[in-house]
This record gives C-alpha cells, structure tokens and sequence, in this order.
C-alpha cells in the first residue's frame, strides 16, 4: 500500500465523517431547512454525485490522472465553505448537484490510482483492505473532531474546517500521490476476449451492493431509536455502539488484508452479508449493552469485509476498467444511501424499530441471494467484463478487444509476440509495473 494514498485517503476520510456526522443538524439549525427541503438536498446531492462520479470513473479509464482526485476534493471544499455563506436554497440546490456533488467521485478515484498505480500483483490485493482500514480509522476520529471544533466554535466553523482539511488533501494528492502510467492497453490481459460478464449478472451485483448499503444506512436510522427508545438505553450508549464498530472494522480490514488470495473472494463476501443478516438478529434480541455491543462487533466485521473484498472484487471483474470498477461500486453505495432515507422513514413509521431492524436484515439476506446468483457461474473467481451498456451507475464502454479469462490462481496469462513484433522495455507500448 501506498502510504500517501493512505493519507489521502485518510485526510478524505476525516473530512467527510467531520461533516457527516452533523450536516444534517447544519442545514436544519443554521442554513434554516425544513424537513422537506433538508431529504430533496440529500437526495439531490446523491443524484449529482452519482453522475459526476461515473464521469470521473470514465475519463480515469480514458486518461489515469491524479487531477480527478485532486479536483473533487478542491470542488468539494469550496462547496463547503460557500455552504457557510449561501442561504438561498436554490443555490444551495445548485451547490448540491455541481461543487458538492463532486466531492463523491474522491473516494473513487483514490481507490482507482491504488490499484493502477501498483498493478495486479499482491500488493494491489492487500491495498483495499488497507485504506479500507484507514477509512474506517478516519472515520472512528472524525466525528470526535467535529465535536470539538462544534463545541468551540459551532456548526459553520465544522464546514469550514472540513474545508481545509480537503483542500490540503488535494494539494497532498498532486504533489505526493504517484503519477499513474498510461492506461492499460487493451491486449494487455490477453489477446482474445473472455466469456464476459451478462448483463443479468450485471445487473445482480449492482442490485446485490446497493441492497446491501440499504439496509445499512436504514439500520444506522433505526438502532438508535431502537436502543433508546425501545431497550431504554442512555443516548451515551449509542455513541458507545457506534465506536466499537467503527474500531472493529479498522481491525477487521487489516486481517482482510492477510486473506490468502487462494481464498475465494466471492465466498468472503457472502460470509459479509450473512454476518450483517446475523447483526440484525442479535441486536433485535439483545436485551442490554452487552448483546447489542456483541451485535457491532458483528457489524463491523461485515462492513469491513464488504466494503473491502467488494471494491477489489468489482475491480477484478472490470479490469483493467479500474475507474469505472470502483465507481460502479461507489455510485451502488450512495444509491443505497439515497435509497435508505425514505425506505428507513416509512418502515419505522409503519413498522416501527424492531420491525425495521428485521426488515433491514431480510434486505440483506436479499442482497447475498442477489449476489450469490450473480457470481454463480464464477466458481469465486471474477470474469472478465465484455460489452455492454452503460449506465449512470456504471462508467464507460469496455476497452476494445476485452479481456482474458482469469484462471485458477489467480494470475492472468501473458501475451507473447513474435520476436519480431515484441516492444522494447522502453517504448510506449510497454505498461511499467509499478510495485510499492
């Protein structure tokens, strides 16, 4: 792993979870939006990062470029620091859909330049798992962060902090981040396509994420509700609950990273999903702080393990489409995201929180059907991906010519040319390895 990527990484990390934790709060007690106003910007905040990231996933594939990166992040500051000024809601809306919609092509593209920058080999394995650590670890400190700065200077002074914190974060990416090399050319994998991936299975692994980051985000709605309100649990407790899971998956992220690669990842990822169905259970059933602190144990191991063998997993599906692999993946997450707000708010209202938490986990285990069906031709191993077409969750059309099928172990076969015809180490058409 790249340990610039990693403060990359880590810098993103702690903006975002600075602003997340109290954006709503913000546009609510200071920007003066009703509940109304407050789900459209959401809504319409995801809706422009889906498409502003996909744009981003498909010029990456075209032309790898550190600039994409830099640039949602530089877009996403200043969006936050207008955010601090600006109290027209149509502008805000505006914000919404452009600058502060850029911002969710970050997360991306860093993954992206992770696995171009250093190839195909182990060290690009481990790398998901790694940052995915080092995003869950931005995570557990910046909500802790945002409570002193909130605490000594209020909401305002969170966004603007979260502001530079990004825009240091940009100018850390151009200068630190390895320049990525040329993009992969398109025999590089092999000289003849694979059997390519239906668009029935696309379609299932796509459904299979954004299914599975439903019922996440509308868990992260109701458990809190449901601890307090409903087990009688101090509001300190929730608190509690959400820093152990947050530390679980920093750990379980890095054991991720030690997983052998003979080990099927399709299979980690399915024991991912039924452990979160298995959280569900136990937090339903727990009657005090223990049980439901048993539950974020297990809830951390299943976000970490989803969240890192199913970056690497689509990776492998699509390459060497990297930017347009780790944006299908992303923009499936935020419209679980967009999805959940509405689907959390009905289920409790018509359920209430238990009957929401079950819910959730029937959602889950729907998302693990989706994705076993998916992948069940696969025997663990990711295809290569063939033509099909594009969506606003996905990214650009496959690279001419496909991709070789991945055999056992792992490794993709060589092309070999006559002698004749076979590139020097330093002409053009050579792709350089780049290891750490």
């Amino acid at each position: 792993m790249s340990m610039s990527l990693a403060v990359a990484v880590l810098l993103l990390g702690v903006a975002d979870s600075m602003v997340g934790s109290y954006f709503v709060l913000f546009v609510t007690e200071v920007a003066g939006l009703t509940p109304l106003q407050t789900g459209l910007f959401v809504s319409v905040h995801g809706a422009g990062g889906i498409m502003i990231a996909w744009l981003a996933g498909r010029s990456f594939d075209i032309r790898p470029s550190r600039g994409y990166a830099a640039a949602a992040m530089l877009s996403g500051g200043v969006a936050l620091w207008l955010m601090t000024v600006i109290r027209s809601y149509p502008l805000l809306i505006l914000l919404a859909v452009t600058l502060l919609g850029a911002l969710a092509a970050a997360f991306p593209q860093l993954f992206s330049l992770a696995r171009h920058v250093l190839g195909d080999g182990p060290a690009a394995g481990r790398s998901v798992p790694l940052l995915r650590s080092v995003w869950s670890l931005a995570w557990a400190t910046g909500p802790l962060l945002g409570a002193v700065v909130l605490t000594a200077a209020g909401f305002s002074a969170i966004l603007r902090s979260a502001a530079v914190v990004l825009m240091v974060a940009a100018c850390w990416v151009l200068i630190a981040v390895p320049r990525p090399g040329p993009p992969c050319p398109p025999g590089r994998h092999g000289s003849e396509a694979g059997p390519g991936l239906p668009r029935t299975a696309a379609v299932l692994l796509t459904c299979s994420v954004t299914l599975f980051y439903t019922a996440m985000f509308a868990g992260s709605v109701a458990m809190p509700l449901f601890v307090t309100r409903d087990l009688a649990q101090s509001d300190s407790a929730v608190g509690v609950l959400f820093s152990v899971c947050a530390a679980v998956e920093v750990v379980a992220a890095l054991l991720l990273a030690a997983v052998p690669a003979r080990i099927s990842q399709r299979l980690v990822i399915l024991a991912g999903m039924s452990c979160f169905v298995f959280f569900f259970t136990l937090t339903v059933a727990a009657r005090g702080l223990t049980g439901l602190i048993a539950g974020q144990v297990v809830r951390g191991i299943a976000v970490a393990v989803v969240g890192a063998a199913g970056i690497r997993w689509f990776q492998d599906v699509m390459a060497p489409a990297t930017g347009r692999a780790t944006t299908l993946f992303a923009n499936a997450t935020t419209a679980g995201m967009v999805i959940a707000g509405v689907f959390a708010g009905g289920a409790v209202s018509l359920l209430g929180y238990t009957g929401t938490l079950l819910l959730c986990g029937a959602v889950t285990l729907s998302a693990a059907v989706a994705f076993a069906l998916g992948t069940a031709a696969h025997s663990g191993r990711p295809p290569p991906e063939s033509s099909r077409p594009s969506s606003p969750l996905d990214g650009p059309p496959p690279l001419p010519g496909g991709a070789a099928t991945e055999p056992p172990g792992g490794h993709r076969p060589r092309t070999v040319l006559p002698a004749a015809r076979r590139p020097a180490p330093d002409e053009p058409g050579r792709v350089p390895r780049r290891d750490r």
